[in-house]
């Protein structure tokens, strides 16, 4: 452990602040550490790992993919690819996928995909593209520029022109931003980085019917809550309203490095032959894991367990609310993406969690954060709730 710690210290960037575990296997909903620790994971990569560590299927597809094809370029054709996007667009509004590395870079290629549909209709006059206050959409210059939160645009300036925020659940605002400048609004639809913070049910709508009467893209990054978290497939299902562009990462690949910019055919029609492009992106081993984890989704139960034990850990949570009210203000999410909002600092609780062998993170400061995996159980929710009772019932009566 030690020598992994050292090394790494000595030799990657300081950007992050890592604990002092090093991790070296993982089995479903748990990983293990160089000394034998045992963890439950309820964070699974930050909503990566949503089949959980090592899964099986996954697993299989990637070795046996390896040993035909690693890489070859996009001037070429390849089955993983034709496969994964066939799926993607069979099972969303989608004609078209392209294919990435990650959140970021989908979430770039959905930028310039909105600035040049833009550009051909309307001459370059339409460019500016609106975001939410405490959104995340990635950490390349246009994508922290996307990024509505002011501190993580500290020592970056000056940043890209064309953008604009309002507050997330705010339609008036969103009215007001609009001018005949706008060729755009992108928006997740339930904020994960941002607080665990969730529409009211009628605000995508109103966000739909007011691009719609604008003639402006609508633009849903779902790299955080599709493929499954919140219980159905893309969050955006549950609000009876489809994008014009969605871009997911993450969970795509169940931990291989993929990203997606999925658009219906009108739009797509904005980029033609050298408008973008990606060396590594639609690598065929990743996805054939992609192929595997849209398996598992759409046939293998997991998207019901998902709701079931949403369910099952909200009803837990909800009792430990009732039972430490002056410590848990609020508690909210869909499917299993969760946000445990309190009156005090989450830092040293998420530490301490730690400490007792559960994995989660706090954003904003106060908001803990779970992301189990989707094939979790009752087992591993009451386990996580016991931690967490345990430091509750320890801590002062007051915040």
């Amino acid at each position: 452990m030690e020598r992994i710690v050292k090394k790494t210290d000595q030799s990657i960037f300081q950007t992050y602040n890592r604990y002092p575990v090093a991790l070296t296997k993982g089995k479903g909903a748990r990983v293990w550490d160089a000394r034998g620790k045992e963890y439950l994971d309820f964070l699974s990569g930050i909503a990566v790992c949503n089949l959980g560590h090592c899964h099986p299927a996954i697993t299989q597809a990637a070795q046996e993919q390896l040993e035909k094809l690693v890489h070859v370029s996009n001037f070429f054709y390849t089955a993983p690819q034709a496969d994964l996007s066939d799926m993607l667009s069979a099972h969303s509004f989608a004609d078209r996928i392209f294919f990435c590395n990650s959140g970021a870079e989908a979430n770039e290629a959905a930028l310039k995909l909105a600035r040049k549909y833009a550009y051909n209709r309307s001459g370059g006059k339409r460019f500016e593209i609106i975001t939410m206050e405490y959104s995340f959409h990635g950490r390349t210059f246009a994508t922290l520029t996307a990024t509505g939160q002011e501190k993580m645009h500290k020592g970056f300036a000056p940043l890209l022109p064309g953008f604009r925020y309002v507050p997330f659940n705010d339609i008036n605002a969103l009215k007001q931003s609009v001018d005949d400048s706008v060729c755009a609004v992108m928006i997740e639809p339930i904020q994960g980085e941002g607080g665990v913070n969730l529409p009211d049910q009628q605000y995508l709508q109103e966000v739909r019917a007011l691009c719609d009467s604008e003639d402006i893209l609508l633009i849903f990054d779902e790299v955080q809550v599709g493929m499954g978290r919140t219980g159905k497939l893309f969050a955006y299902e549950h609000y009876g309203v489809e994008p014009d562009i969605m871009t997911l990462a993450k969970a795509l690949a169940g931990g291989l490095p993929a990203g997606a910019m999925l658009a219906g055919s009108k739009v797509a029609a904005g980029f033609t032959p050298g408008s973008h492009a990606s060396t590594f992106g639609g690598n065929p081993v990743v996805m054939a894991a992609g192929v595997a984890v849209m398996n598992e989704l759409i046939n293998g139960g997991v998207l019901e367990n998902c709701r079931t034990m949403s369910d099952y850990f909200f009803e837990k949570l909800a009792a430990l609310q009732q039972r430490y009210p002056e410590i848990i203000k609020e508690v909210r999410g869909k499917g299993l993406i969760v946000g445990m909002e309190l009156h005090l600092d989450g830092k040293e609780i998420v530490e301490q969690c730690l400490d007792n062998g559960l994995i989660i993170n706090c954003t904003r400061d106060r908001v803990l954060r779970f992301l189990p995996p989707l094939i979790v159980g009752e087992k591993e929710i009451d386990a996580c709730v016991a931690v967490l009772e345990d430091l509750f019932a320890g801590m002062p009566t007051q915040p």
